[in-house]
């Protein structure tokens, strides 16, 4: 008979393992709790960080990533930005990076070679590999750098090129961010610190070989897959296969050769197929009554694509039209509400169902915990969402 395990076991598990109804004890335990930390939107990080470590994060958070560089900004899965421990990044760099680097350089050649402004590059795949290289060592003769500088030391980088031709949406642009993306995405480049303060989405630049100078551990692509589908599913399983594959970006097969090797038992989720480590079919303890604000973006929130065991009827005024949630109110392991900053610097949320008059007190205690944390710190998501949007007004 297959195993079921419900949903409440699920929001257990969630719980404890995203350190959400207990503290981690430092800023590492959090990133690798979740596995990545989205960074899309800078201010996430720090913030799903505070709401898991409950210190001042931000300073942590920094010391982390710029001083030990123990936590590394990264592309990854689904081209999205990311902050993750060395170790997870190396298998992101095998199993998803390296992927994406491959396809986007494809696209970048093609470009350069038919949508030229005012002229198309000849041999773009030569030029690309020229421009590269010499980006790469006029970033390791400034030791750091912004894409500003980069283009004042390679002209190259100014190269245009025709976007959306045609359309009423059509563009010019440098293809400067475009390279520095290719760069990043094939592990030669990392974004470093930022230029303003730790909401600025904006950063300097570094070689990976002066930022890490040891390097991200070498690993066989298949084998890179198999060891980052093993820790996701320790951290969001059980789950539907369709949620993996959507969250790592892979292929059908990629998923398949991966879960083959890892050997996961299948689960009864409620009606719905999922799998399970074959060695985590215990049940995890139910915490104590818990409440949390989280941020947009945050992993507990964008781990699976099918949410609707947390989130419940509560998408409409959570998400984005492109798919992206907002900030999120949490209690015992159900999304129940959204809240956002004012430009006052006062928290507000609100309550999309009843959660009772002792989780609705612990919500507005976490609110003016916040509040005190931001300080004169004000915060806006990069996506806003419907009720984020109402709340800040």
């Amino acid at each position: 008979m297959t195993p079921k395990i419900d949903v409440r076991q699920r929001r257990a598990r969630l719980a404890s393992r995203h350190h959400l109804a207990v503290p981690a004890s430092s800023v590492h335990a959090v990133a690798d709790a979740v596995v990545a930390l989205h960074a899309t939107d800078p201010a996430t990080v720090h913030l799903s960080a505070w709401a898991r470590f409950k210190r001042d994060g931000v300073e942590d958070v920094e010391h982390a990533l710029y001083d030990e560089r123990a936590l590394v900004r990264m592309l990854g899965m689904r081209r999205t930005v990311f902050v993750v421990g060395q170790e997870n990044a190396a298998l992101i760099q095998a199993a998803c990076s390296a992927d994406i680097a491959k396809k986007q350089r494809r696209l970048l050649e093609q470009h350069l070679g038919t949508q030229g402004h005012p002229e198309n590059v000849p041999e773009p795949e030569r030029w690309l590999a020229e421009v590269e290289d010499a980006t790469e060592q006029a970033l390791k003769a400034r030791g750091s750098a912004t894409a500003q500088q980069l283009s004042q030391d390679e002209p190259r980088l100014r190269q245009q090129l025709v976007m959306s031709k045609g359309k009423p949406y059509e563009a010019i642009a440098n293809v400067t961010s475009r390279v520095l993306f290719q760069l990043a995405v094939d592990g030669r480049i990392v974004r470093g610190r930022p230029r303003g303060s730790w909401i600025s989405s904006q950063h300097y630049w570094s070689t990976m070989a002066d930022w890490l100078p040891q390097g991200l551990a070498g690993w066989d692509a298949d084998e890179a897959r198999a060891e980052l589908a093993r820790r996701w599913l320790f951290a969001y399983g059980p789950a539907p296969i369709a949620d993996l594959r959507w969250w790592a970006g892979w292929t059908v097969g990629q998923t398949k050769k991966a879960l083959a090797a890892v050997q996961p038992i299948e689960v009864d989720l409620d009606g719905v197929p999922g799998v399970v480590l074959a060695d985590d079919l215990e049940p995890v303890a139910e915490p104590e009554p818990w409440v949390a604000l989280l941020p947009s973006l945050d992993p507990a929130a964008m781990g699976w694509i099918e949410r609707d065991w947390y989130l419940g009827p509560h998408r409409a005024p959570l998400f984005d039209g492109t798919g992206n949630i907002g900030p999120t109110v949490w209690a015992d392991g159900r999304i129940v509400g959204g809240w956002a900053q004012r430009p006052g610097g006062e928290v507000v949320h609100h309550l999309l169902e009843d959660v009772g008059a002792e989780a609705e007190r612990a919500v507005e205690a976490e609110a003016n915990h916040l509040a005190e944390w931001f300080g004169e710190v004000r915060v806006t998501p990069r996506m806003r969402t419907p009720l984020e949007r109402r709340l800040a007004q």
